[in-house]
This record gives structure tokens, sequence and C-alpha cells, in this order.
């Protein structure tokens, strides 16, 4: 067998440039780059290899490990889950910074393989730096929490172990099911010392991904199911997207009738102006969509988790004949609430589905009922775009400018806080691909990380973020990277003068915004928003801070001065933030939803006692789905 002597790190640089996917005949070089922060446990070792063959794997500068992360699951989110970029640290704070981003990839089910450097395998310097010593445990590094976040973890402690431990890597990151954050720990020494590989593990690999159909007894169990249901309602998830199946879908909702309700990973489905685009679904849903939640008979779920949020905490679906049916990739997913499970992908299910319901569809009455409502909606969304609030704009204007003003197949990509709650029920998406909120997770300093690695998978669209204050100050550090890599994004830094979101949700739950505005202690606390929350503000400035990354900088205090910004920053060559301050108190409605957030149970408060109150009425909603 004919062999190549590398290091690991070598031969793992080589082995990752040479992975392709393919799906439909499209091929695809899957592992398109290499981020990285260089430290003692990965300078010489992947490092090295990176710097020896620069050819292979692009290597991109970051100024923060977790932000890394995001960048990369943004670029494989807008690549449809087809490709993906690496991530290397050295062990240590390097090392455990990228653990949040893990999290948040793996439960959004995005692919992105990490490369933390490890303590040496050898263990003759122990202990050495950044070494996390245990009385009962040898083998531990604090590498070791990548564990419960990863849906692969491997150490490779011999040079060797790299040729099995790679090639399950990728078995996880291409599958549609199981994909995740991947990681591979490295022990430093280990990076350095020197195999013969074989040259067979260094060949280009394509890995296949296939349409996944579930069997025809499943498929004739639904069709039954469907055929009898008078008023059905498609529920598209993120799997929709990822699979490609918009057209197939619009198609059959045109000839079925059957409306389509969008979760957060699935907006975009349906152009918001398809007769059968019912908007968002649940907690943070469209009114429309919520209504034809209620009385719906079938639900069909298309690539959804079914998360608390979609399901308003499980009061979304109020008939008492409901019934499912799951198409999903993942079995976990397609066997939930009880369910008829077609476990399989999504596109070619739904193209079987349709061949199977030929000559059917829903009344005329359905259709008539919920366009209206959805006609309603669409006024509704007008009204809070243009809602005229003075003097400071409602954050629902701002998200209106930005929407009036971008193309259709600009992105607009948010993570955390309460716009991705008004995102979800307001933004008019009109490109499959143009609405990208990362929601699985919530990640406060997601937004211009991943919105950077949006731009990196698509440089042909504008790229507009919209961050709040909160998540700014959390991580805005890769402005620096968009401007390094002339990746222009558009901020819009919505300042509501602390966390607004979880403001809100205090005070509904008669906790009245408690530590949650930026203001100076007062008597001795940071106190809330009803009792001590008119003390000084901080002496921040967020803008200031922006243009010192290198951002150029556009301050505005009306939604007049936000368009006016809007319409320069197209002209501008590099990062653009625009600063605009909103009312933190002029929120947009809940729509005939609930989310399930405990009150206590026991307390002095009168408000938190008529909260609790509350609390328990809409918990005599939630249903059982079995």
């Amino acid at each position: 067998m004919k062999t190549v002597r590398l290091t690991m790190a070598q031969a793992l640089v080589r082995f990752l440039s040479a992975q392709r996917t393919e799906r439909d005949g499209v091929d695809h070089k899957f592992i398109e780059g290499c981020f990285g922060i260089f430290g003692h446990g990965n300078v010489t070792g992947v490092g090295q290899a990176l710097a020896q063959d620069p050819q292979l794997l692009t290597y991109y500068q970051s100024r923060n490990e977790q932000a890394m992360v995001h960048t990369a699951a943004g670029f494989a989110k807008m690549r449809n889950r087809l490709a993906t970029m690496a991530c290397t640290t050295s062990i240590g704070p390097g090392a455990t910074n990228m653990v949040t981003g893990a999290a948040a990839a793996t439960v959004n089910r995005i692919p992105v393989l990490l490369l933390p450097g490890d303590v040496f395998a050898s263990r003759r310097p122990d202990p050495v730096l950044q070494q996390l010593e245990s009385s009962s445990r040898g083998d531990v590094s604090v590498n070791d929490a990548f564990i419960p976040v990863s849906r692969y973890f491997d150490r490779i402690e011999r040079a060797e172990q790299l040729i099995p431990a790679a090639l399950a890597a990728m078995r996880v990151l291409t599958s549609q099911a199981d994909t995740g954050a991947v990681t591979l720990a490295l022990p430093q020494d280990v990076q350095a010392e020197a195999f013969d590989y074989p040259a067979e593990f260094l060949a280009s690999r394509v890995w296949h991904i296939g349409r996944q159909l579930p069997d025809d007894p499943a498929l004739d169990r639904a069709v039954s199911l469907i055929r009898s249901a008078v008023r059905p309602l498609i529920v598209a998830g993120g799997g929709v997207v990822y699979s490609e199946a918009s057209e197939v879908l619009r198609r059959f909702v045109a000839r079925s009738g059957i409306p389509v309700a969008e979760t957060q990973a699935g907006k975009g489905s349906l152009p918001f102006d398809h007769a059968g685009a019912m908007g968002g679904i649940g907690a943070t849903g469209a009114r429309a969509a919520n209504r034809v939640a209620a009385k719906a008979d079938l639900i069909i779920g298309i690539g959804t988790r079914y998360t608390d949020f979609t399901t308003a905490s499980r009061t979304a679906f109020q008939n008492p004949d409901v019934r499912f049916v799951n198409i999903n990739v993942a079995e976990l997913d397609s066997h939930k609430l009880g369910g008829i499970p077609l476990t399989g992908d999504a596109r070619a299910t739904l193209e079987s589905l349709d061949q199977r319901l030929q000559g059917w569809s829903v009344a005329d009455e359905y259709r008539r009922e919920y366009e209206q409502l959805r006609a309603e909606w669409d006024a509704e969304v007008s009204r809070l775009y243009n809602v005229g609030h003075a003097p400071l704009p409602a954050q629902s204007e701002v998200l209106g400018a930005v929407n009036d003003l971008s193309a259709p197949r600009d992105v607009v990509v948010c993570a955390a806080g309460s716009m991705p709650g008004d995102l979800h029920k307001l933004w008019r998406t009109r490109d499959v691909k143009g609405y990208h909120v990362e929601y699985g997770y919530s990640t406060m300093g997601y937004e211009i990380a991943g919105g950077l690695g949006v731009k990196l998978a698509d440089p042909s669209r504008e790229v507009y973020v919209m961050v709040g204050d909160g998540s700014y100050l959390m991580m805005s550090q890769e402005i620096v990277t968009s401007i390094q890599e002339r990746a222009k994004l558009t901020v819009v830094l919505v300042d509501n003068d602390g966390f607004a979101s979880i403001g809100g949700l205090s005070r509904s739950k008669g906790t009245a915004g408690f530590g949650t505005r930026y203001r100076y202690r007062e008597n001795g606390s940071l106190g809330d928003d009803a009792v001590h929350g008119d003390g000084e503000r901080l002496p921040v400035d967020l803008a200031l801070n922006a243009e010192g990354l290198g951002a150029h900088v556009f301050r505005t205090r009306s939604v007049e001065e936000l368009r006016d910004a809007l319409v320069a920053a197209k002209k501008i060559d590099r990062t653009v933030v625009i600063h605009v301050p909103v009312d933190r108190y002029e929120g947009v409605p809940s729509y005939d939803s609930w989310w399930d957030v405990p009150v206590a149970e026991v307390s002095e408060s009168a408000d938190v006692k008529k909260a609790r109150e509350e609390h328990q009425r809409e918990q005599a909603r939630r249903r059982w789905h079995l």
C-alpha cells in the first residue's frame, strides 16, 4: 500500500481538504476553510500544517473562539448543511470558549468541525500549562466539556488513530439526521508526530447525501389521514429549507390548498405573499397561523422538531381530534406527538405524498377562511411597520424600515432577545434563504459572527444583521474579521438601554424588569423598571465602539434617519453599523399564544401572585398529544 509520511496535523489538513459531498448530482467541497487562533497547543501542529499548504484549506483569522464556531455554523446553515468550516484553537480557554458555539450548532443540527488542542498524550511534562488536574482520573482534560454538546467526540492520542476518527467525524458531519458539532481533541505532541498514512486515506472522497423515503404502508396511512381531514395545516420547519423542498412545497400547497405555518428555522419556506402562507406559528407566531392551528384537525409537520415555541408549550393545537403526520429525516422527530412517522427526506417524501393525493384538495370554504385571516394579518404587519411611535421609534418600525429597503435576496440575521420573536411575526420573507435566525439555542452574541458566515457562504447577497445592545456587548469583535475579509455586513444596532426582552418577560411575570436596565447602582441595588429604573444612564457609546472596530457608523434617532442611513449604507464597501435607539416598552403583542415560563408559587408580591394565577389558567390549556 502506498503511504505518505506526514505529521498527524498535516494528514488531517490534507484529509479535510479532500472531502466532498454530493446531492442530486451536484458536488460540493465540504470543508471550505479553517478558522483559528493559535496558541502553544496548536501553533506547531495544525497551525504549521495550514501554513505549509495554504492552498489546501483557506485560513481565516478570528477574534473570539466562540464567534468562529458561530461563523462556521452560519456558513453551514446558509449552504443547507452541504458544506461547513473547521475551527482550531489551543488547549485551555481557547478550547472551552468554543463550547457555547458547539452547543448552539448541535441544538440546531448544524455541522461544524472543532479541532481544539489538548494536553500531552505522553504525559511526560505533566502538569503542563492549562492542564486540568484530577485526583481521580489521569485522562481528563477541559476538552471533556465538549462531550455532551458534540454529536461525535474523539481524542487522538496516537497518530494512526486519526484515520478511523476522521472518517467517523465525516460520517456524522454529513448525516442529515444526526449532524451537529463534531470535536476531535488533538494533543499538542501528537499533532507534531509523524506517521506513514495510506495514500487512499488522503485521496478525494465523496459523501453521497441520499433522499430517503418512508415505506409504502406508512405513506398510505398518511394519505388516508390527509384525505379525511377538513382543516389540515402544514408546519414547515428547517427541514424544508435544508432539503431544498420549497418549490415542491409551493406546488403541493397550490394544488391541495393546505395552508402553511412556519417555524423559525422554516421561515421562508413560502414567500410571505403566497395565498397559503399563514406566517410564523406558536409563541412568537402570527395571529393568522395561530388561529388556523387552534382549529386544525390535522398537522403535517415537515422538518420540524416541535419545540415549545412552535407548539406554544403544547397549547397551539386545541382541536380535541387533532392528529399528526410527521415528515422528518430524523426518526426522533418523526415519532413526536404520537403522529404517523414518515421518516425520510422532506422533499422526496412531499413529492411522494403529492403524487398520492392527486385529485384531492381542501374545501373552498376553508380556503376562503384562511385567506381572509392572512389578509387581516398582512394589514396588521403594515400597521406595526408604520406605528409612528415617538419620541423614539418602536422596534417594529425599525424592522419595517429594513424590510422595505432590503432586496428580495438579501438576508436578515438575528439570534436572541425580543427581535427574533418580532422578526418571526413580522418579517416579510421573499426568498427561501432570506431569513437566518438562530433560535434553537437563542445565543446572545451569534448575530455578527453568524452574519459573517452567511456572507462568506454567499457573497452575492447583502446581509443585514439585527442585533440588540445586549448581544452586541457580548460579542461584537467579528466586525474586525468582516473588515479583514472584505465581507461587508450592514449591522443595525438596536439600542433599548438594557436587556429589553427579559425585561418584558419579567414585567409580564410580576417582577418589574428586575436587573435588566443599564443604569448606575442606586440605593445599593440595580433595581427594576418600576422602582429603581430612573438612575443615571451609563456613559456607554456603542456607536463609538463600532467605529473603533473599523466599521462605518451612522447615528440615527428616528425612522426617517434610519431609512436614510440604510440607503447610504448600500454605497459603502465595508461593514456598516447603524445605531438606532428604540423605546424598550413599545413591544409587539403576542397573538393567541403562550409560552410556559414558571412563576413563583408563593410570593409576597401582589403582582407575582396575579401572574401566578394567569400562569395556572394558561397551564390548563396544555394538551397531551399521544
